[in-house]
Parts: structure tokens; sequence; C-alpha cells
């Protein structure tokens, strides 16, 4: 449950550093999921499915950085724009291509595998937690590591952060900003590319329409909540996907689903309440001055 969370807020702080508040991840991890399934159904193989996925998805992020960076559109207008494009391209394609309302299955399709970590697994109970998943799993957690390293201890990590503190300082130093922009925003549509993989092949193996269930807002909160810092956003991904598979959890106890289901929603908004960062607020104000 954290996989998907984990994926997209690591490309959404990867755009929050160069200075570019994406709020088109809802509508990448959608895409994603749709392409998954679309790929695993054309090629017949679900590593070509996974591929296939994260490169549409980074074709769609290319769209955004070209209209929000080029064009020098409002950011955050395109972005939500992208999320009602996301979800009206895939509602129309899933009709066009399979002639299927709601929701796509098909029992022959195979999903991600699972790996059984040998020794690991036969831990009680730890063994049950940690073996077991899919590879998407362990490269999100594995890529938080990697981006943390990157940016913090690199030549071009430490270059990325100076594009999004001070664009005109680093300019000045020969730095291609835009470029960098450009690169982040493009990691950041294929991180969402492989999120939708692990939703739609990694856990039930079909597409649904708005399977999302609002997973890419609930990224973008992990990664303020995680102040753009990797470990710090994998910190705050665990958290609210531990919140959903809880509210999974909760309704094997005849409890309402209209309640179950709120409550990663609502963790959510008591995080948003006590999250006090200003750099996302005077990230904010210019964007409210620029419009």
């Amino acid at each position: 449950m954290v996989t998907p969370i984990l994926l997209a807020a690591l490309g959404g702080a990867l755009c929050a550093r160069v200075g570019f508040f994406n709020v088109a991840l809802e509508g990448m991890i959608l895409t994603g999921a749709f392409t998954a399934i679309v790929g695993n159904h054309f090629f017949g193989n679900v590593w070509l499915a996974v591929l296939f996925a994260a490169g549409c998805v980074t074709l769609f992020s290319w769209l955004l950085a070209f209209i929000s960076l080029h064009l020098k559109a409002n950011e955050i207008i395109v972005g939500i724009s992208f999320n009602f494009l996301a979800a009206g391209l895939t509602t129309f394609t899933l009709r066009a291509l399979f002639d299927v309302k709601g929701a796509y299955y098909d029992k022959n399709m195979t999903g991600l595998p699972t790996w059984n970590i040998p020794g690991v697994q036969d831990i009680p109970v730890l063994g049950g937690i940690i073996s077991g998943h899919s590879p998407l799993v362990y490269l999100a957690f594995l890529l938080a590591a990697v981006m943390q390293y990157y940016l913090f201890k690199t030549k071009s990590g430490f270059r990325l952060l100076a594009s999004g503190e001070n664009p005109v300082a680093a300019q000045s130093l020969g730095i291609k900003v835009r470029r960098i922009r450009y690169g982040a925003i493009l990691a950041s549509g294929l991180l969402c590319g492989l999120a939708g993989a692990q939703l739609s092949l990694g856990q039930v193996t079909m597409f649904s329409e708005g399977m999302t269930g609002g997973r890419g807002f609930i990224a973008l909160v992990a990664t303020m909540l995680g102040q753009n810092n990797p470990l710090g956003v994998a910190a705050s991904s665990l958290l609210f996907g531990f919140m959903d598979a809880i509210s999974i959890r909760l309704q094997g106890f005849s409890l309402p689903t209209h309640f179950t289901l709120m409550l990663p929603f609502v963790v959510t908004l008591i995080a948003m309440f006590f999250f006090k960062d200003k750099s996302y607020l005077q990230h904010s104000n210019k964007i409210n001055g620029r419009s």
C-alpha cells in the first residue's frame, strides 16, 4: 500500500527541489496504472508493460513541463487540468480499446511476481512483513536511499538543489536551470509510471476508472510532510500507507465502508493541519504573485 504513494512522493520531491509544484501526481499515477494494463494486454509481458507505463507517463510529464516551463503557464492550473485530462482520457480509452465500462479484468493476465527473500521469510512476524512483495516495492525504498545520496552527496545533486533554491544565481554560474527542471519533471513522470504499474499490476492485476483514489494527492502531502527530503518522504509515505492498510482491515470488523475509506484522508488533513513549511508557503506566495 505504501509503494504507489512513495514512488509518486519521491517524484513530487524532485520537482519541489527544482522549484516546481507538481499537483499532477494523481493524473500521472492513473495514467501509469492504465498504460501498464494496456502494455500487459498487447505485449503479454509484465516487464514490458512496466516499461511501457513508465515511458507513457514520462511523455505525459514532458507535455506538462513544456506547457509550464516553455510556455510559462501557471503550474498549478496546468497540473489540475492534467489530472482531469488523465481521468477523462483513461475512461475514454478504456471503452475504445476494451469495449468495457468501469473496469477491465483479464483472468489470463499475469501480474508482477513476488519475491521471497531467503532466510528473511522464515522469521516470525517480520518475515511476513518484509518478504513476499513485488520487485517495485523493494525498488521504491532503494530509490529513496539513492535519491538521498544523490541530492546531498553528489555534484549534480547540488546543482539540482541550487536550481530550485536560487535559479538566478545558479544560472549565473553556468548551471542550465531549465534543463535540470525538465529532467526533474521527466523523472517524476517515470516514478509515477512505476507507481501506477504497482497499483494495477502489483496489487490487483486490473484497471478500474479512478482507481488511484486520491493517492496522488496523498503523495503530494507526503512530499510536503517529508520536507522534500527522500528519507523524510519515505517515512511520511509509510504513515499514509499504513493508514490506508488499516482502513482496509477495519472493513473486516463490519464498520461502515464510508467511514473506513475516509480514514487515510482524515490523517492527511490532520498532517496538513500540523504541517508548517515556510518554503512551501513562500512558493505559494510566488505563484499567487505571478497569477
